[in-house]
């Protein structure tokens, strides 16, 4: 029986260091994503869509232990009967804050969490975030995923291992912003390419101080073609996928069955 899925990225503005209307915008946008005839099965956001990157206000606006936002999402995933992985949040933790997605099922069960463990030095993350020391999974519908954010996608050996722990999604939330447009498209393809996986990935769009996000929220299926990709707006991207294409893709070309990982760290 083939495996459809819906899938409905909400590409969003965010306000950097204002939590109370970045959670209003994200109330709206999920519920006119549950308006349709047809509602989604996984709904996903954007990075740090709590905060934006008021990094220096950081503790101050982070979630504690992110008790705000799991009670939220879990609730509107029951409520709804939809996979949510959350973008991600700033999270307060005791040793600091983090960059975590948090992920749910149907019934508001939370299947998935992951801290971003490459933190993007250019943005000074290091200085006020903690790296996550963990891989992100979950599985979707029977079906093993993974999870990476943003900066992460510059390290294919974290997708590739993803990948061989069975994951056909990975879903990146991002706040990637101008003028690296080439790099965001080209690395996501490169990654679902070489996996023989889909790449879901939703940017935020908008502007935080001098810097210009550009939006270009992207589905990517297992061949690397472009299912999906949003502009710059504001919006709900939406895209179906059938998972037995991965399968597929990956018995007509064996990549995984043909890796020697025994001469990869030679020097």
């Amino acid at each position: 029986m083939a495996k459809q899925l819906r899938l409905a990225l909400l590409q969003m503005n965010i306000e950097a260091g204002f939590p109370d209307q970045n959670l209003a915008k994200l109330k709206s946008l999920l519920e006119e994503a549950m308006q349709g005839e047809v509602k989604p099965d996984v709904v996903m956001f954007p990075e740090m869509w709590n905060t934006g990157y008021a990094l220096t206000e950081i503790e101050q606006l982070a979630d504690p232990d992110g008790e705000a936002t799991i009670a939220f999402l879990s609730e509107f995933s029951k409520q709804h009967g939809v996979y949510i992985v959350g973008g991600s949040i700033a999270e307060a933790k005791a040793d600091g804050v983090y960059n975590t997605i948090y992920a749910f099922d149907r019934e508001g069960n939370r299947i998935g969490d992951y801290s971003k463990i490459h933190l993007f030095r250019l943005m000074e993350e290091e200085k006020y975030l903690q790296a996550g020391e963990k891989q992100g999974r979950l599985v979707i519908e029977g079906e093993q995923a993974g999870m990476m954010i943003c900066y992460d996608i510059r390290f294919p050996e974290l997708a590739r291992t993803l990948a061989l722990g069975g994951a056909k999604l990975l879903f990146v939330p991002a706040e990637w912003p101008n003028p690296r447009l080439h790099h965001w498209r080209t690395l996501l393809m490169a990654r679902a390419i070489e996996n023989q996986m889909y790449v879901i990935a939703c940017n935020r769009m908008g502007t935080s101080g001098e810097t210009v996000f550009f939006g270009h929220s992207l589905v990517i299926d297992p061949w690397g073609e472009i299912v999906a990709e949003a502009g710059e707006e504001e919006g709900i991207l939406w895209a179906d996928i059938d998972l037995d294409l991965v399968s597929e893709v990956r018995s007509r070309i064996p990549v995984f069955e043909d890796r020697r990982p025994q001469l990869y760290f030679k020097g």
